[in-house]
């Protein structure tokens, strides 16, 4: 967490954290082609996501051609996936402003400033989608509808959204701090999307503690405890959808590579996918220690037990 978003955390009042995160909002506020694009392209000589994230040095069969391929297929996902999940997040944050129109107006201004972020991220996606796929091999799949997941999502309790979205924007911010933001070898444009990202994220996860917080204490005992099942079939659901992205990605790569690979070499390519995939999308978020602090502090050692035990298998991966 940077700090300007430890600093709001630690202003008093529940509308002083809103009214600070709008003037960060307002501080940092940017346009997609204005500020960001400008007229520039992705340089597909060079990696897109860094190995950290990629997961990719672990392959140390693959030549420096199919390294590089690996990364712009796994870069490509990664800004598919933060379009399907900002799908559902931007639909629950407007979802929050009805019990808010005739209240707090700072909250309910810093939820909406928030939707029309993500809804900005989702036109950046599907931009990023248009300026990359005329540059790499026909036949790349993407597994999940964003508005088939939304609709699963959000039937979820308000209670598991906002703990799988608080989630999300903390991994967000660690991937850029620590994997992308010091790699100077990646395209710079791919960099710099998710720096542009990243400014926006760190202000949401405010918003995102701050309404779960307020859920929980809304919650009774007993809805509390469904609320965690729900949580736990989420986090399962996004498992299945990077199983069967992992999967497409691999066999889209074994078509477009330079390389001839063995039946064992293709496995291990089958295999680090997934793991670089539920790496990005569960563990980094789930291994954050401030998640860890705010998801300690909102469940009973009994309903973390359940959570541990159905991340075991995807942890132990």
């Amino acid at each position: 967490m940077n700090a300007a978003v430890a600093e709001v955390m630690r202003e008093a009042g529940h509308s002083g954290r809103y009214a600070r995160v709008i003037a960060l909002s307002k501080k940092t506020e940017w346009q997609i082609d204005r500020d960001l694009l400008r007229g520039r392209t992705f340089d597909f000589s060079r990696k897109f996501l860094p190995d950290s994230l990629t997961l990719s040095h672990r392959l140390t069969f693959l030549s420096a051609d199919d390294a590089r391929l690996m990364s712009q297929v796994q870069g490509r996902t990664y800004a598919y996936i933060f379009g399907l999940v900002e799908r559902f997040i931007s639909a629950k944050m407007l979802d929050l402003t009805r019990a808010k129109i005739f209240g707090d107006q700072l909250a309910l201004e810093g939820l909406v400033r928030f939707s029309n972020e993500e809804i900005k991220h989702q036109e950046l996606f599907r931009q990023m989608e248009a300026m990359i796929a005329p540059h790499m091999p026909d036949g790349y799949r993407r597994v999940a509808d964003p508005n088939d997941v939304a609709r699963a999502v959000l039937a979820a309790r308000t209670w598991a959204v906002l703990a799988l979205t608080c989630h999300i924007e903390l991994f967000v911010q660690s991937h850029y701090a620590e994997s992308i933001a010091p790699q100077q070898e990646i395209c710079p444009l791919f960099r710099d999307v998710f720096q542009f990202h990243w400014r926006d994220e760190c202000q949401h996860v405010v918003l995102d503690e701050l309404e779960w917080k307020a859920e929980h204490a809304a919650l009774l005992p007993a809805e509390r405890d469904l609320a965690v099942d729900d949580l736990i079939a989420l986090v399962a659901a996004v498992d299945g959808i990077l199983q069967a992205q992992s999967t497409a990605d691999a066999g889209y790569f074994m078509r477009n590579a330079q390389g001839t690979y063995t039946v064992e070499q293709t496995a291990q390519i089958e295999a680090s996918l997934l793991a670089a995939y539920r790496w990005q999308y569960i563990i980094s978020g789930v291994q954050h220690p401030h998640f860890g602090r705010l998801l300690t502090g909102l469940t009973t050692p009994a309903q973390m037990s359940r959570i541990q035990a159905a991340l075991a298998p995807i942890l132990g991966s």
